[in-house]
């Protein structure tokens, strides 16, 4: 399965939309985002542009809840979250909780995470951490996200 990983768009719409662009002209099954949209419009353009499934989390920024939940019908969680997606184990959260003794416990074999706006893709002890930086720029000058080949276990950090 091929999954993009984002997070920490805080509200840069032209970036959203490239990054939509991009994942749908790739055959992207998932989009998995971090946290920190900001506001309901983020996630409205997002997830109108997408053509694939989507999972999200509640950053630290995402301030209006309850429009958050509705624009996104239900598909925003409070972090942390655990999901199995293709047969692995997703550990899913915006700020980075425990994630060195999370990938310890062997529990599971992807840490996702966001909030520290910078790039971290390492494996510890088997699991593949990744935060895939700001979507936005604002903080790093750059704009990435991830795409994880869980078949192959492969990452690979874009630019936008």
């Amino acid at each position: 399965m091929k999954i993009a990983v984002v997070s920490d768009s805080h509200d840069n719409l032209s970036k959203i939309e490239e990054f939509a662009k991009i994942v749908n002209s790739e055959d992207i099954d998932l989009v998995i985002h971090c946290g920190d949209f900001v506001s309901p419009f983020s996630v409205k353009l997002l997830l109108s542009k997408l053509k694939c499934d989507f999972i999200g989390v509640f950053g630290n920024n995402d301030g209006e809840v309850a429009g958050l939940l509705k624009i996104s019908g239900g598909l925003l969680e409070k972090t942390p979250i655990y999901k199995e997606i293709d047969g692995k184990r997703f550990a899913i959260m915006h700020e980075p909780f425990f994630v060195d003794s999370l990938s310890k416990s062997a529990d599971f074999d992807y840490i996702l995470y966001g909030h520290t706006h910078k790039l971290d893709t390492r494996v510890i002890n088997g699991c593949q951490i990744i935060n895939p930086g700001e979507l936005c720029g604002y903080l790093t000058g750059k704009s990435t996200f991830v795409i994880l080949d869980t078949f192959q276990r492969f990452v690979e950090v874009r630019v936008l």
